[in-house]
């Protein structure tokens, strides 16, 4: 199976930084696409940013200049560089893979359990 692990979330103050860290793993054959969404309480979950294999990315309009969203393609890994924490950036934050296993070419999500980030003053 496709394993997916969050790291980095924790507690800052507004106006600060934090780096999250999301590593794909397992029978991987191809992964088309590494993304991060959140969840706040109450709320629907939603995309805040996603990388292709190729580089390409996409942005929430609320975090566009405040986050960057990179990938290590040879550790089937993506980061989500935080800065300029708002008290709104609150949420779990979710990673997501859009792979296909050794066993299965066609593409699933896989996720990740979530990383709280709490942003506080």
């Amino acid at each position: 199976q496709v394993q997916v692990v969050e790291s980095g979330g924790g507690l800052v103050q507004p106006g600060g930084s934090l780096r999250l860290s999301c590593a794909a793993s397992g029978s991987i054959f191809s992964i088309n696409s590494m993304g991060w969404y959140r969840q706040a309480p109450g709320e629907q979950r939603e995309l805040v940013a996603v990388i292709t294999s190729y580089g390409s990315t996409n942005y929430a309009d609320s975090v566009k200049g405040r986050f960057t969203i990179s990938r290590d393609n040879a550790k089937n890994t993506v980061y989500l560089q935080m800065n300029s924490l708002k008290i709104e950036d609150t949420a779990v934050y979710y990673c997501n893979a859009a792979a296909t296993s050794d066993y299965d070419l066609r593409y699933y999500d896989y996720w990740g359990q979530g990383t709280q980030v709490t942003v506080s003053s």
